[in-house]
């Protein structure tokens, strides 16, 4: 068993209380359902570790995918299939050099979100 896979047990109050101005806060300041929604869909984007492998790949270079499908070892299509869904969810964009298309991080909050998530898993508690 993982450590991961072990349960972790969770501390609750001793009672009921209810902190009425915290709460206020957290009403205030709580998105509506669709940002919530889409923010849930944009992280299941991130669920797939082909996809984080794309991404780690274009931090270094705009790539086409010819070279990514090599560096990856992986086929054409399954790449082009992968880049579909991550330039759907605008985690990266396209160009047209020629006959080549060449691909890149979309902008600054990949490699922020990537970045501290490897952040977060490789930290020591």
């Amino acid at each position: 068993m993982t450590e991961n896979d072990k349960l972790i047990d969770i501390e609750k109050c001793d009672g009921i209380c209810v902190h009425e101005d915290r709460l206020k806060v957290v009403e205030d300041t709580m998105p509506d359902e669709n940002t919530l929604y889409d923010l849930a869909e944009l992280f299941k984007v991130f669920g797939d570790s082909t996809r984080i492998r794309i991404l780690y790949v274009l931090f270094e270079a705009e790539v086409c995918v010819c070279d990514m499908a090599q560096t990856l070892g992986m086929t054409q299509s399954a790449v082009s299939h992968q880049l579909r869904i991550l330039k759907a969810n605008r985690l990266v964009k396209s160009r047209r050099e020629g006959k080549s298309v060449f691909y890149s991080l979309a902008d600054d909050h990949v490699r922020s979100i990537i970045g501290q998530g490897t952040e977060h898993i490789t930290e020591e508690h």
